[in-house]
């Protein structure tokens, strides 16, 4: 009975299709000749569509070209001078003993690093030795060694890493040509495609999965996440391996799983080919990443602040501060909207972020603003990024509360004159100016939109205010222009962003 059997996915994706697909000419006349009660069984074959009954074939082919990665790391251990001091003749005396005694080395030893290893997963993308992997498999290592689907263990050299996208090149000598894969277009690759996983899960040896393409897209907490979801069993020691599509192309490098309990539910993460091949481009070249920089923060158009300035469309990149960097240079200024960048429409912050980095370092690009309710064309010479440099944390607000010079309730919010004892009170830089948000009304649109204690004002309505009543002048103007919210330049922790208030609240 069919409801008795316990199928695999790729069983009931293959019965699937051939209960669906359509009949060839040869078929439908087997079907019409036989007599009544009669069955055809076709013969096994690889079905239309790009996918196989079976993916025996494709597993033998790819497999010779990924590899097992072991890790060594010295880890430095406490002597004996870390243990507690006790009294002469204490009674855990001799408890602290037999645990010392059983420790490498002994007591009175001298107590050596102690390695510690760690598995992972590879593959080989050229003949003469270079290995892809994730950074968190050889992070810290001393020692690198890959096994090949033959038993050959080879020493492996770091090339290079980057943390950004949790990629490492690694490069092995060996006197024969190696086996190797190439990478595919992940963009290619659509929800419900078959994959194929192959890697070392949890130290077992060669594996294999297979299952869909579950969703695309997908970020974790990266600013340069491009994640392909899948259902194809991955776990720990998976990490590193490729993630193919049907033509034995690799599409992603498994990264990182979704579980309760360590093991594979069927949500895992493989980092798009789209990121991976160009990163692995650059530590092949430079041994490192050379990313384009824009030099501006932003942060999303919601439909709140596409209204507050007057655009049409919730979509582009809207900026906050341009501190000094390329875009300064060319022009670009506090609340533009990039909406196009090197004739690409930017749909949101994470497009423009993946547009820039992708960027050739020095190339001039066009960007196209929206300024002042009309669309401008600046032109920018594209930097490098470097790592970010760390604000020191502000000062802690004190315990007692000044009185502010100036304070007055609007739209949710108390706000307050800038001045010393408020500068102290919350940790405000000396040369910033505007309105401090002393106070603020729990359900308030405000309060919903993350305003709150602390928060310091310094435009609204893309003009800069001082007191209450610029404020309060600014939403007259808002509404006498027929806006329904009320643009505000908001800094915390010495970060701007920019907040659209309602103002029928």
């Amino acid at each position: 009975m069919l409801d008795s059997l316990t199928v695999s996915p790729e069983s009931t994706g293959a019965g699937l299709r051939r209960a669906t697909r359509p009949l060839t000419a040869v078929a439908l006349a087997l079907a019409l000749a036989m007599p009544l009660g009669m069955t055809y069984t076709a013969p096994a074959m690889a079905l239309t569509g790009g996918m196989p009954e079976s993916f025996a074939d494709l597993a033998e082919r790819l497999s010779p070209a990924v590899v097992n990665i072991t890790t060594t790391t010295n880890v430095a251990q406490v002597d004996d001078s870390m243990r507690p001091v006790l009294p002469e003749g204490s009674p855990f005396q001799d408890f602290f003993n037999d645990f010392l005694d059983r420790q490498p080395g002994g007591r009175g030893m001298p107590h050596g690093p102690r390695r510690s290893s760690a598995l992972g997963s590879g593959f080989i993308i050229s003949d003469d030795g270079y290995i892809v992997t994730n950074n968190h498999v050889i992070e810290s290592a001393d020692e690198i060694e890959i096994e090949t689907f033959d038993g050959d263990k080879l020493p492996a050299k770091l090339i290079g890493h980057d943390p950004r996208t949790d990629i490492a090149l690694l490069k092995v000598e060996s006197e024969d040509p190696l086996p190797f894969v190439s990478f595919g277009d992940s963009d290619a690759a659509r929800v419900g495609d078959w994959v194929v996983a192959i890697g070392n899960p949890l130290g077992q040896g060669f594996s294999v999965s297979a299952g869909i393409v579950s969703a695309r897209n997908r970020t974790l907490q990266g600013s340069y996440d491009d994640f392909i979801q899948t259902d194809a069993a991955i776990n720990r020691g998976n990490s590193g391996g490729p993630l193919f599509n049907v033509d034995g192309e690799v599409i992603g490098v498994n990264t990182a799983i979704l579980s309760p309990n360590g093991g594979s539910i069927g949500i895992g993460f493989a980092m798009s080919s789209a990121v991976v091949e160009r990163v692995v481009a650059q530590l092949r070249d430079f041994g490192e990443t050379r990313r384009g920089w824009l030099g501006v923060r932003i942060q999303n158009v919601d439909p709140d602040v596409a209204d507050a300035l007057g655009l049409e469309v919730a979509a582009g990149a809207l900026v906050t501060d341009v501190p000094e960097g390329p875009a300064a240079t060319a022009g670009i200024k506090s609340g533009d909207v990039i909406l196009e960048f090197d004739g690409e429409a930017i749909e949101d912050t994470r497009e423009l972020v993946r547009v820039v980095a992708d960027t050739d370092v020095g190339r001039k690009v066009d960007v196209v603003v929206f300024r002042d309710g009309k669309e401008e064309t600046l032109n920018v010479a594209i930097g490098r990024l470097e790592e970010p440099v760390l604000a020191s944390a502000p000062g802690a607000p004190q315990d007692d509360k000044p009185m502010a010079q100036e304070e007055t309730v609007v739209l949710g919010m108390t706000l307050a004159t800038v001045d010393e004892a408020l500068r102290q009170q919350f940790g405000l830089d000396a040369d910033v100016d505007g309105l401090v948000v002393t106070g603020i009304e729990e359900g308030s649109d405000a309060f919903v939109k993350g305003m709150r204690e602390g928060d310091l004002i310094t435009e609204v309505g893309r003009e800069p205010v001082a007191t209450p009543h610029d404020m309060r002048d600014q939403i007259e103007a808002a509404e006498e222009a027929g806006r329904n919210s009320l643009l505000l330049l908001v800094r915390r922790d010495g970060t701007p962003r920019f907040v659209a208030l309602s103002l029928s609240s």
